[in-house]
């Protein structure tokens, strides 16, 4: 492999790398509702593809080491994507978690300033709380670990939100809403 291909082929699998961690923060972008930023994210995601697949398919045939940088920065772009994307984590979630301890993980997660919602249910083995908690998904892991510290037998589901509407009239969006959240 002389010095020129192998820059080629790093050049290359550089740009799948890029274009692919574009194309998966864009596609979460989509998700969440956030237009300008999946209509930037994806304009620089498909120029890059562009230009990359079209150098590729032009000398693919004479050099199977381009079809394989190509191949490399795709799959190392997925994960880079998620690996960037998990760091960010935008957006919010509701945690629901079934629990024996329920009045007991209510009030020392209220304590840490998490507004939580309770019920009373019935599980496989009797009686059970069942915790409503929104936060954002940075947090998200923290609480879950916090319950699980009160009680190890917990069982949670994590939810994404997409939509919630505000606890008070003319609180207005999720953001807005976080916002008010942090004043109280």
């Amino acid at each position: 492999m002389t010095g020129s291909l192998l820059l080629d082929c790093v050049l290359i699998a550089l740009a799948r790398i890029a274009d692919v961690s574009l194309g998966t923060l864009r596609t979460v972008s989509v998700i969440h509702g956030r237009r300008a930023t999946a209509w930037s994210l994806g304009f620089v995601e498909v120029l890059i593809w562009v230009l990359v697949v079209s150098a590729v398919i032009g000398q693919v045939q004479q050099n199977l080491a381009y079809g394989i940088a190509y191949a490399l920065g795709f799959a190392t772009g997925n994960y880079i994507g998620i690996t960037i994307e998990q760091y960010f984590a935008y957006g919010h979630q509701v945690l629901r978690v079934f629990t024996r301890q329920g009045p007991q993980m209510c009030s020392q997660l209220r304590d840490d300033g998490l507004r939580v919602t309770s019920f009373d249910g019935e599980g496989r083995d009797g009686p059970v709380q069942m915790l409503f908690i929104e936060t954002q998904r940075k947090t998200a892991k923290e609480i879950l670990r916090k319950a699980r510290s009160i009680d190890p037998t917990c069982f949670y589901i994590v939810d994404d939100i997409r939509v919630a509407s505000a606890s008070k009239p003319g609180a207005g969006s999720m953001p807005e809403l976080t916002k008010a959240l942090k004043r109280k």
